[in-house]
């Protein structure tokens, strides 16, 4: 059965964001992530993937980032994220070696997992999880 959750942002000058929690190891972090229908992949930043327990020499998966992060090291790491009260999800991020980018949610996996609905005139966010 599907779920839906909706949330709204009250700035029209907003990026689409919504809140998160990750986990990870038996660690947690609420965060805000950026919805970006134009990332390949889900994006983590270094310092949050340390606070969720993370060991950088244990991701043995090197993934190659392009455009501004082309330079950036990244190494794949799965991450349970929950969206509102939806059940967690298990996610691929892209865990790059710089904390100075944002938390992102991209094409590889979370747009597989949810469809989503960006209704700006409405400044509202719908997300829905088959």
């Amino acid at each position: 059965m599907p779920r839906t959750i909706e949330f709204s942002f009250f700035d029209d000058e907003a990026l689409p964001t919504i809140p998160v929690i990750l986990s990870h190891a038996g660690f947690s972090v609420s965060g805000n992530a950026l919805l970006d229908t134009g990332s390949t992949v889900n994006l983590l930043p270094y310092d949050i993937g340390l606070q969720l327990g993370a060991i950088w020499e244990e991701q043995t998966v090197r993934m190659p980032l392009a455009g501004n992060l082309a330079t950036v090291e990244a190494r794949g790491l799965f991450v349970s994220v929950q969206i509102g009260d939806m059940e967690p999800v298990r996610l691929a991020f892209a865990w790059t070696q710089a904390s100075h980018v944002p938390l992102i949610l991209g094409q590889t996996n979370f747009f597989r997992e949810f469809d989503v609905c960006f209704q700006r005139s409405q400044r509202t966010i719908e997300i829905t999880r088959f």
